[in-house]
């Protein structure tokens, strides 16, 4: 399974999913910009896609959820110990209450490994994140497995017009 994201207005990334109806487009609005993401054994529908390989998932994404992607740049000697210490994150959040879905992104042309995972709201996954931090604290040489400081970024998508 193959996973794209690209990003633009609102208007624009609404117009590109109303081309494709048939495919797993979900559109996500966040504060500045707006990204739509890509499932598909295939290609990818979009012109310019940032591509990744799934290396964990679970659940299917809603239509009405609170997404939360956090970005981790990656060195080469970083990536091995990010994917043997973060893709086993399945067990840790399955059955937190507002839980819907999770896929952790491994990028194919950037150093930037993504954790999205989905939420029936806000409040979920701040619950979620207070008895389950994910950060990297614990690892010993930060310098050496970042090449920029990681990020959160928030976006929520809207229900399906009827």
């Amino acid at each position: 399974m193959n996973f794209y994201i690209t990003s633009g207005t609102p208007e624009f990334m609404d117009s590109i999913k109303k081309k494709h109806p048939k495919e797993d487009l979900f559109l996500l609005h966040g504060v500045g910009n707006s990204v739509l993401i890509h499932e598909t054994s295939g290609k990818s529908v979009f012109q310019v896609p940032r591509k990744y390989e799934i290396l964990e998932s679970y659940g299917r994404f809603s239509e009405k959820g609170y997404f939360v992607l956090q970005h981790i740049p990656l060195s080469d000697e970083g990536r091995p110990i990010f994917e043997y210490q973060y893709t086993k994150l399945t067990e840790t959040v399955e059955k937190e209450p507002g839980f819907i879905a999770l896929r952790v992104l491994k990028p194919l042309k950037s150093d930037t490994y993504i954790i999205l995972t989905e939420w029936s709201g806000p409040n979920s996954f701040e619950v979620w994140k207070k008895s389950n931090p994910l950060n990297f604290d614990h690892v010993a040489d930060k310098q050496k497995i970042f090449t920029s400081a990681p990020y959160v970024s928030t976006y929520k998508s809207l229900p399906k017009e009827a």
